[in-house]
């Protein structure tokens, strides 16, 4: 087998590649912050010692949890048209997918990160007076997003490389990208040999950046 990149140019990547990883890299911001809000919500659901509210939450993060995330980008992709009567696109299921997906996962990370603050701040929140929300959202939450900006950040590293699975319904991604420059070119092999490589840089360098953020906030605490 032959190998041969000479076809890497500011073409290829103008053409295929920048609108792929344009769309990864929205699809995993999106997903972040809306799996964070969600997540967020799910946790304090889970903490509120509220059956009617711990229940569902727990039903939904555990149900989320046993369902690999393909199986979920491919059951929302073809169930909600049937059920609306028409397509909403596969870039708009796909970030409606993650979202609902990510939130599962952020919020296991939000609810230990609340449980990790030591009661003795909650009983001072109460002690100066202020109910449950304000404490929550003055005294906890504050210190407990703190500590757990490395774990957010590793998810976020994770959720990058499953942006990949929107493959599946032929949203365009920076997979689908190489994967489209790799037929047009008739270099498919040295197309996905590249996206492998990308991929790997990309993360690599952001765990070199969550490393280093890791060692910041250990020297502030």
């Amino acid at each position: 087998m032959n190998l041969s990149f000479s076809f890497l140019d500011a073409e290829f990547f103008g053409n295929y590649i920048l609108k792929g990883l344009q769309f990864s890299i929205l699809l995993t911001v999106l997903a972040t912050i809306g799996g964070i809000l969600f997540g967020t919500v799910l946790a304090l659901m889970r903490l509120s010692g509220r059956k009617w509210l711990d229940a569902p939450a727990a039903f939904y993060v555990n149900g989320m949890r046993s369902i690999p995330l393909v199986m979920v980008i491919l059951w929302f992709f073809l169930l909600v048209p049937m059920v609306i009567g028409r397509s909403i696109g596969a870039e708009y299921s796909a970030i409606i997918t993650f979202i609902a997906f990510e939130a599962a996962y952020f919020s296991e990370i939000v609810r230990a990160g609340i449980q990790s603050i030591p009661r003795g701040q909650v009983f001072a929140g109460q002690a100066l007076g202020m109910s449950y929300a304000q404490n929550m959202r003055l005294v906890i939450l504050p210190q407990a997003f703190r500590n757990m900006l490395p774990v957010f950040l590793t998810q976020t590293i994770i959720l990058f490389q499953d942006t990949s699975l929107v493959y599946a319904i032929g949203a365009y991604d920076l997979l689908k990208g190489f994967e489209t420059a790799g037929k047009n070119y008739g270099r498919t092999t040295e197309t996905y040999l590249m996206a492998a490589v990308m991929y790997f840089v990309i993360c690599i360098s952001l765990s070199w950046a969550v490393k280093r953020l890791n060692k910041k906030i250990a020297i502030i605490r």
